[in-house]
């Protein structure tokens, strides 16, 4: 195994991970995290009993993870084909306690890695509680702020926190791997998901928001729009980059007769916020918007965007992707077994000698015990022990771009140890830091929560890279100091820097780099401008997410925002691996969107092969009746509380009718329950209305059913299981003073996770890199900085 054939294009290569070893007994929640590895070069050997394992159940799903693994079948857990197996594995991955996995010792693996995934981690005061995608994001906050107020909080119709983690497992695989030895790694998803949230999690700490479910608005207006057939995102905000988009918007609406469109001509957009808006201005700007937005459809609105690089999106579904030009543009489908479009990669990998895999899925999901128990070629050479606490000591991370997607993919490398170099400019200072501006922050660009929390324990310098010194001089630490460089500009921004891999491989040929902007570095729509809320449109996740009778929302926290920078850090972890195997570096281009996409592959492969769609649904599910969210007695003051729960057996319905005191045999199968579901969900409302949530939540995990309170983001930080694994961190920041931080979704055994400082000042590093790194002397440092080149 290890080496790659791109379906699309014939390229072959070496994959990035060649070489490596990996045992499969991951049930659902982690089965994303194989077919990464596996996409990414592993050998990826998935066992199962021999009726195989649950995934087949579901058809779509398990087409989609199970691409690029091979199977084993074994008995029980102690057939000697097992032990084989593990005695030779480098990395095994489970999800221990979940229904149907195999229960294994991990000394029977004595040399691997060993990556446990859970919902709430391995030990603790709730580690033994029962979740599903549910009741992960019920605990996490990120879906009590999902929703409308009057309804009950919501998440995604399809398993967002499972989409999250895949990336996220792989990654934390590749630390341990990279540490070397025998590790355990303990994966808590209830943890993964928090970042989904951006720093709405750390800011309870600081200013007491619980946070607020807003349905389909932003702040103060709408920011999911109707169309002639569909939905849009588009959200009514201001700043420098956005002037052009309104005017071209202005005009738009003008030719087209819209009534009240002139007055989109008479703000000041430069300096315009909603917040300090009345609400007859906001009205004067919504009306026309809305109108226009009525008029056309989602196809002639996404053409219009591509065109005049406007700042919307349609809710996209698998109607639209299946032939949306820009991902066939980037061979995004490709033939795999019976399916003509398979979502074959999340990434795409090229090198300058074009030596590297392309990174996709080159082997349909295999058929039931198809792969003899034995490893094919040499396994991953030893590594050296990683030379400090983290299992990134000693590794270099330059950090261009801005906003949150790269921020979170460097942070995990801080965390777990790197030393992360932002390259940031004082006279163009990220966006996150300039949006905060205004009366009610005296701390001026060093007052955003969210770049802080975002970028904690990372370096900072600034450099005018208009200047070509300034751009002659970070091209220095690129090449010298740099083990791995990660941007998310616009495309051609680093070329035009003449800072883009092309034009650096030739001087470094181990360079590893990857790109990650919204829509990738190519294809027709690879100028396509946009944020966080049109990634998550433009991937599916708002058009599964809400109430079938509302607007698709999308969940809390512009999803692609977190979701894809876990599929970036795994990538340039895999990037690394593949340097210090082969001395060789690698080209990485990853588009957000497609990686959203990516993750919700079994949505696509369904519609493509039936013409099924299946759309958002409240919190309903064709797989276990109840599931949702119940309301629940108030808790002193606090109103608004709810318990998520869910049935999964007609044996745990059985026992749940029991408790709550139903006594109808017509309900005893989930074919019966489904056709009945209004009536269940009302009984069990009743029934939560009048506990607590932790008493219905006690009450029904003690008896084995998955239940589980929906906790806003000031319960995040009383849950005792938060706490028992030490989630936040509390550091001082030198403006904003005491806050606290948080830490991501796993634990190296072995290794220690920390930051050492909160997040950076604008050039709070400059002196550092300028004498220590470029060997700068003070005469040419003041002259440099007397010309403008670190501004």
């Amino acid at each position: 195994m290890g080496t790659g054939t791109d379906a699309a294009s014939g390229a072959t290569g070496e994959g990035m991970l060649a070489g490596l070893r990996v045992v499969d007994l991951a049930g659902e929640p982690a089965a994303i995290a194989g077919r990464v590895l596996a996409d990414l070069g592993a050998d990826v050997v998935l066992v199962e009993p021999p009726r195989g394992v649950p995934l087949r159940d579901l058809p779509h799903t398990f087409a989609a993870w199970g691409a690029g693994k091979r199977s084993v079948v074994v008995e029980s857990a102690t057939d000697p084909r097992l032990d084989a197996l593990l005695a030779d594995a480098d990395l095994v991955i489970d999800t221990p306690g979940f229904p149907g996995a195999l229960v294994v010792d991990p000394a029977r693996a004595p040399g691997a890695v060993w990556v446990h995934v859970t919902p709430f981690g391995s030990d603790g005061p709730r580690a033994h509680w029962r979740a599903s995608d549910l009741g992960v994001m019920a605990s996490s906050g990120n879906m009590w702020a999902t929703g409308y107020p009057d309804r009950s909080p919501v998440c995604c119709t399809l398993p967002s926190s499972y989409a999250h983690a895949g990336g996220e497992i792989a990654f934390a695989a590749l630390s341990a791997l990279w540490a070397g030895g025998p590790r355990g790694v303990d994966v808590s998803l209830q943890e993964v998901v928090f970042v989904a949230s951006m720093s709405a999690n750390s800011d309870f700490d600081y200013t007491g928001a619980r946070g607020q479910r807003m349905g389909a608005s932003i702040g103060r207006t709408r920011e999911i729009w109707p169309t002639k057939d569909g939905f849009v995102s588009y959200g009514v905000r201001a700043g420098a980059a956005r002037v052009k988009n309104w005017a071209v918007l202005t005009e738009l609406l003008v030719a087209e007769g819209i009534p009240g469109a002139e007055f989109l001509g008479t703000v000041d957009w430069s300096t315009f916020n909603t917040a300090n808006a009345t609400e007859e201005e906001l009205a004067a700007l919504q009306q026309p918007l809305g109108d226009w937005f009525s008029r056309h459809t989602n196809q002639e609105l996404y053409e219009l965007a591509c065109a005049h690089n406007l700042f919307l999106a349609p809710a996209m579904s698998p109607r639209e992707m299946l032939v949306n030009e820009q991902l066939h543009a980037r061979d995004f489908f490709a033939p795999l077994g019976d399916d003509a479009r398979f979502p074959h990669r999340f990434v795409t990998a090229t090198s300058a000698d074009g030596a590297v895999a392309p990174a996709d899925a080159t082997r349909p999901a295999p058929a039931l015990g198809a792969d003899e128990p034995v490893w094919l070629g040499a396994g991953a050479p030893a590594t050296a022990p990683t030379p400090g606490p983290g299992a990134w000591s000693g590794v270099r991370v330059i950090e261009f771009g801005s906003g949150a997607a790269g921020p979170i993919s460097t942070r995990y490398f801080v965390e777990h140890g790197a030393t992360v170099l932002r390259i940031e400019s004082a006279s163009r200072p990220d966006f996150l830091r300039v949006m905060v501006l205004g009366p009610k922050n005296p701390h001026g660009l060093e007052g955003s929560p969210l770049y802080d929390v975002l970028n904690v324990g990372k370096r900072n310098a600034t450099f005018n890279l208009k200047d070509p010194r300034a751009v002659a001089l970070v091209k220095r630490l690129m090449l010298d100091w740099a083990d791995a460089v990660v941007e998310n500009f616009a495309p051609r921004a680093m070329k035009g820097f003449g800072l883009d891999y092309e034009s650096l491989a030739g001087d470094a040929p181990g360079l590893v780099m990857i790109s990650a902007c919204l829509n990738g570095q190519t294809g027709p729509h690879k100028d396509y401008p946009g944020f966080g809320s049109q990634g998550s449109a433009l991937s599916g996740f708002t058009f599964l997410t809400g109430w079938p009778d509302r607007e698709p929302i999308g969940p809390f926290g512009t999803i692609t925002d977190s979701l894809a920078p876990r599929y970036v850090a795994a990538a340039v972890a895999a990037g690394l691996h593949y340097k210090r195997r082969t001395g060789r570096g690698v080209y990485l281009d990853l588009s957000q969107v497609e990686s959203g996409i990516f993750t919700l592959s079994p949505w696509l492969l369904q519609a493509d092969a039936d013409g099924t769609i299946v759309e958002r649904d409240g919190n309903r599910s064709d797989r276990a009746v109840p599931h949702g969210g119940f309301p629940c007695a108030d808790e002193g003051e606090r109103g608004d509380r709810w318990v998520a729960l869910a049935c999964w057996t007609d044996a745990e319905w059985a026992t749940l009718a029991g408790i709550v005191g139903i006594d109808d045999p017509g309900l005893a199968t989930l074919a019966q329950r489904l056709a009945r579901v209004d009536e269940v969900e009302a009984a069990m409302a009743a029934w939560t209305a009048g506990r607590t949530r932790l008493e219905v939540a006690e009450t029904l995990q003690a008896a084995g059913i998955e239940a589980v309170p929906i906790a806003d983001f000031g319960d995040v930080h009383a849950d005792p299981q938060v706490a028992h694994r030490a989630h936040f961190q509390r550091l001082t920041h030198p403006f904003m003073g005491s806050r606290v931080y948080e830490r991501n979704g796993f634990r190296i055994s072995g290794l220690g996770v920390d930051y050492d400082r909160a997040g950076p000042t604008l050039g709070q590093d400059n002196e550092w890199v300028q004498r220590d790194l470029l060997g700068l002397d003070d005469a040419e440092r003041a002259a440099l900085a007397e010309d403008g080149v670190f501004r």
